[in-house]
């Protein structure tokens, strides 16, 4: 297995088997244009066997944290540690990138996803209620 950083729009249309619709190719030239912005992918028998995600964010009295945003990895290499590798590429990219922290939001009841990062050396941070509002409107903010 490998890990590096997805640089190109094809790269992340090759892993469209690891997320949870079709990515568009719009929406991945915009992700990989960001600032701040990531996907590693790891690679095992030469095709992507799973990524993660993150994103660079700053506040003015904080300094720079990184959210890891998602991770997938296909069900075939689930069990391997290719999510631990993953979780650890992204922290060792944060820190070279100078952010002060990194942080996840797992649902309490996905075993195999706390039991990913604790193993990578996350720790709990307490209990908190995430909330959403619902725009019905598919895209980047009304941008394409």
């Amino acid at each position: 297995m490998r890990i590096r950083p997805a640089t190109t729009t094809a790269e992340l249309l090759a892993a469209a088997h690891l997320h949870d619709a079709p990515p568009r190719p719009e929406w991945a030239a915009r992700f990989l244009a960001a600032e701040g912005h990531l996907m590693l992918i790891a690679y095992a028998d030469g095709a992507p066997a799973g990524f993660v995600s993150g994103i660079e964010m700053l506040h003015p009295d904080k300094g720079t944290e990184m959210c890891l945003y998602e991770l997938s990895v296909d069900e075939s290499y689930r069990r391997r540690g290719i999510g631990r590798a993953l979780t650890e590429a992204l922290a060792a990219e944060a820190r070279e990138r100078g952010c002060y922290d990194m942080w996840v939001g797992v649902e309490r009841d996905n075993e195999a996803a706390l039991a990913t990062y604790r193993s990578a050396g996350a720790a709990g941070d307490g209990v908190f209620a995430m909330l959403t509002w619902e725009f019905g409107v598919t895209g980047a903010c009304g941008r394409v």
